[in-house]
């Protein structure tokens, strides 16, 4: 097997249903992944639109999910802080946790979630950006893995 990630609530470029979108309930989606490395002490997530009309939006961020996870549930809370110890960071919604799918009329919007796989628990302060986690996460990624939904309005 081969680090993959997949969920309950959408098939590879797929679309993702309404309640998942800001024309639902916003809840976020189940995630579920198999065989990290070895050397896995965390996870961090990032769920993005890269055919926004102003650039790549960001709808998630999520990291310092224990290394022995294995999913995320459906429907995480806008916590700075999770159960688990795993943190989340802002969106460009400028919120913490997930947003969900909310593209202007027209074609499909693609959103990608990209897991990543670390050698080492990042352990930035709740509410990193996007930007922030790349730059800590540089030099410590063991794997990456994608899912692509589909969605419009």
């Amino acid at each position: 097997m081969r680090f993959e990630l997949k969920s309950a609530c959408f098939r590879e470029n797929g679309p993702i249903a309404k309640k998942y979108t800001c024309d639902g309930s916003n809840a976020s989606v189940s995630l579920n992944w198999t065989d990290p490395p070895e050397d896995t002490k965390s996870f961090a997530l990032i769920a993005d639109d890269p055919d926004a009309p102003s650039g790549t939006f960001v709808h998630w961020v999520l990291y310092d999910l224990p290394g022995d996870a294995r999913d995320v549930e459906e429907g995480i809370p806008p916590k700075r802080v999770l159960d688990n110890g795993a943190k989340q960071g802002v969106n460009d919604f400028r919120k913490i946790g997930y947003g969900g799918p909310c593209p202007p009329r027209g074609p499909a919007h693609r959103y990608v979630f990209t897991l990543y796989a670390l050698n080492r628990v990042i352990g930035l302060q709740p509410g990193a950006t996007k930007e922030q986690l790349l730059r800590s996460m540089k030099g410590h990624i063991s794997a990456e893995t994608q899912l692509i939904g589909t969605y419009a309005r």
